[in-house]
């Protein structure tokens, strides 16, 4: 550890614990007591942070999401000059992070919770689907910017096919999980990218 790196805080590691723990047994499955071993904390230090397992998971979606939009945006699809070359970048780089990976480390912490949270906390729902639209949002401006050039007369709504993207790539996730086959995700995103690839194709056309 250099002089400049800190130590990460009680509260960074329980965020962290329910990351990983979240994606890896479902939220209900995860107990504080489980967090508070993950994290190697005390449950003193947890109820100083939060003061309930639910307030700790909305905290851990804007964690989440936060780390996540950390990480696109180093991507080197953000370095193409085509914004329709980024978006096919983006959904490669999302295919990177699929293969490799158990199901676990590749699976959405936001759609993880949500399928289980969604009726029984309001809050919880809301703060996933926040964390869910933002990114959806982000990669709406590449697609907006490569429809703006490559498909100025075509009929679909921007945001609503960057909500698209997402609820494929999520849906990947809940197939693979059925499955127990993380490859089953990552063939469902490659249809997803040649999807975007016949949808421009096409709008070149008309």
């Amino acid at each position: 550890m250099t002089q400049t790196q800190t130590r990460p805080t009680a509260r960074e590691k329980l965020l962290a614990a329910a990351v990983q723990l979240v994606r890896e047994k479902g939220y209900d499955a995860t107990s504080v007591d489980s967090l508070c071993e993950n994290a190697g904390v005390t449950k003193g230090a947890f109820f100083h942070h939060f003061k309930s397992k639910d307030e700790l998971a909305i905290a851990a979606t804007q964690f989440w999401t936060e780390n996540a939009a950390q990480l696109f945006a180093k991507a080197e699809y953000n370095k193409f000059e085509d914004p329709l070359d980024q978006l096919i970048g983006y959904v490669d780089f999302r295919l990177q992070l699929v293969h490799g990976s158990t199901l676990p480390e590749c699976t959405c912490l936001l759609g993880t919770m949500v399928q289980e949270k969604f009726e029984t906390s309001p809050a919880i729902r809301d703060a996933c689907y926040e964390g869910i639209h933002f990114h959806a949002a982000e990669v709406g401006k590449m697609i907006a910017a490569a429809k703006a050039l490559h498909a100025p007369h075509a009929s679909w709504n921007v945001e609503n096919l960057g909500l698209y993207t997402q609820a494929v790539i999520q849906g990947a996730f809940v197939l693979a999980k059925a499955k127990n086959d993380v490859t089953l995700a990552a063939d469902m995103i490659l249809h997803l990218r040649r999807y975007i690839e016949l949808l421009f194709h096409h709008a070149k056309e008309d």
